[in-house]
């Protein structure tokens, strides 16, 4: 029998008693035990609880605050939000750490989605962005951890992922947004496109209007896909050599399709506008035959950022940008399924001043 055991919030009360010698007058006393925050009242416990319902689980603190009343505790959300802000800040050194770690990977997916930022005494939102990069390359049997951290922005432009991914060689898969195209210029970044994005677009005109046309291309992208699930946690080297037995064929075939129809359409019309955005960025969308490393597609980034967007449903916007850069904190840590060893406390500083303790 499955059984439910109520959740039980107490109150942990610390004795420490003075002891005095009678020979010396010397008067000692147990230490304080640690505080995740000076003079805060919550323990790691309760924090990590109450960061996890809000950021794992999308609970707003004011619903968090209506079910520990419910319980008997009484707590204002603006104390639960300030408490998961200094939670969040002791998270800093290893949140620097995940993204100095992941830059140095071959391989970074990355996309984003708005963030509704209240502006102060306006009653308004700006429009924010939230930046989500993964690299995580388990679909080609690495066993390297993945790794994945948000960025919060007061806007969507190039530069911000300019500035993010600032040093990094390698190869960035993303959809078609303009604002990466100067991070291709210099060499050093090479793009892949994502091929769901184009199957998207033929699927939407298919749902609604289906031709011949549509049916052929989805059938075509429908096979590259089966033959990515056979292959998927393969080495490079094997999905390398599938593809170019299996795949390419399929490729070429599609990429005939696109641009022998698409010449006899109307550009006005929805599948040749389809059509068009795959020929406009077809090496981008043909680079995951050449490097069993890559995708066909940015799904991985996707479904990355999608427990944010169900969130943003029950908050909807966040108070400040410094509560949106607390957002970012909490959610890489929660998305990294496993941490690398080593990972260093620098601002020890700031550590003692939030904690008072040493960061040792």
């Amino acid at each position: 029998m499955l059984d439910l055991v109520a959740q039980a919030w107490q109150v942990m009360e610390t004795i420490r008693p003075k002891y005095s010698c009678r020979t010396c007058d010397k008067i000692i006393q147990a230490p304080a035990p640690a505080k995740p925050i000076a003079r805060g009242k919550l323990s790691y416990a309760a924090l990590a609880h109450i960061m996890m319902a809000k950021w794992g689980y999308h609970l707003p603190f004011y619903r968090q605050a209506q079910m520990m009343a419910a319980k008997g505790v009484d707590i204002e959300r603006s104390t639960l939000s300030r408490s998961a802000g200094y939670a969040a800040a002791l998270l800093d050194p290893i949140y620097n750490r995940l993204r100095e770690i992941g830059r140095t990977r071959t391989k970074i997916h990355t996309d984003d989605t708005r963030l509704p930022i209240l502006a102060p005494s306006t009653g308004k939102t700006h429009k924010g962005a939230l930046w989500v990069y993964v690299a995580d390359d388990r679909n080609s049997g690495s066993r390297e951890p993945p790794i994945a951290w948000y960025r919060a922005t007061m806007g969507r432009a190039g530069e911000s992922v300019m500035s993010e991914l600032a040093g990094f060689a390698g190869t960035l898969q993303a959809d078609a947004f303009t604002g990466y195209n100067q991070l291709y210029k210099g060499g050093a970044i090479r793009e892949a496109a994502c091929l769901a994005h184009l199957r998207r677009k033929i699927f939407d005109v298919h749902d609604s209007q289906p031709t011949e046309l549509s049916t052929t291309a989805m059938a075509g992208i429908q096979a590259i896909y089966r033959i990515e699930e056979e292959i998927r946690g393969l080495p490079p080297a094997e999905r390398l050599a599938a593809r170019r037995r299996r795949t390419r064929p399929l490729v070429r075939a599609l990429r005939r399709q696109l641009m022998r129809q698409g010449k006899g359409l109307s550009r006005h019309a929805d599948i040749a506008k389809a059509f068009a955005y795959g020929a406009k960025r077809w090496r981008a969308f043909n680079r995951f035959l050449y490097d069993g490393q890559l995708e066909p597609d940015n799904l991985i980034a996707e479904r990355a950022i999608r427990g944010f967007t169900v969130g943003r449903r029950n908050w909807l916007f966040s108070g400040s940008f410094p509560a949106a850069e607390r957002s970012a904190v909490v959610l890489s840590i929660a998305d990294s399924d496993d941490l690398p060893d080593g990972i260093p406390i620098k601002n020890r500083t700031r550590f003692r001043e939030l904690t008072g303790r040493d960061s040792d």
